[in-house]
């Protein structure tokens, strides 16, 4: 078996500029979730940085009784959150890949 280290430095390099694009795609990305049908609001960076958390007056209000259920609401909110951040990723992934159908991408 002949490897051909120049072919495969190029395939590294091609994969590291893919990665650069994909991680400057990532940087400017930013996904927005809520829940409890919009009680709190959560805004996430394409690098699942949470930069805005929204929680609604009346849910403020509603929660001075329940303040696990606030805090539910926002744990719901974060999770959907990241997961529209994941589905952001392996969109922005496959695009780039040329919709390679890669195992495990």
């Amino acid at each position: 078996m002949d490897i051909d280290l120049n072919k495969m430095q190029q395939m590294l390099s091609q994969a590291r500029d893919m990665q650069s694009q994909l991680d400057e795609h990532l940087a400017t990305t930013t996904v927005e979730a809520d829940s409890g049908g919009g009680a709190i609001t959560v805004r996430m960076s394409g690098k699942k940085e949470v930069l805005k958390l929204t929680i609604a007056p009346a849910a403020a209000a509603a929660a001075a009784g329940d303040l696990t259920m606030l805090e539910d609401l926002i744990v719901a909110a974060v999770n959907a959150t990241a997961r529209k951040v994941d589905d952001a990723h392996k969109t922005a992934t496959a695009s780039m890949l040329g919709g390679l159908n890669l195992p495990g991408l």
